[in-house]
């Protein structure tokens, strides 16, 4: 059993190292693709998005918390709200749905 944990840490970094080494070795000039260009430019964002999202709504003790608290911190950063002041919603938010339901 102990053997297998080893085993799985080597594959896993093979293929961590795979992922980042192959195409620093595979491409060698400049991507003028306009379509990979964005694709690659959009895929840190994506990332992040794909794992905040269900922490989110899990977060909290009911998803109807976190949902709300999902749209008014959507809502406070659209109508030009800093970090803090969006940070400070969403607590707030959750703090009171959490509180009165």
């Amino acid at each position: 059993m102990t053997s297998n944990i080893y085993i799985y840490i080597l594959v896993m970094a093979g293929v961590s190292f795979a992922i980042r080494a192959l195409p620093l070795t595979l491409i060698q000039k400049q991507i003028k693709n306009r379509f990979i260009q964005s694709f690659l430019y959009y895929v840190p964002y994506v990332t992040l998005a794909v794992m905040t999202f269900p922490a989110i709504l899990e977060a909290t003790q009911s998803p109807v918390s976190g949902a709300a608290a999902l749209i008014i911190g959507i809502a406070a950063a659209w109508l030009g709200a800093d970090l803090f002041r969006v940070a400070l919603a969403c607590c707030a938010t959750v703090l009171i749905l959490e509180l009165f339901l």
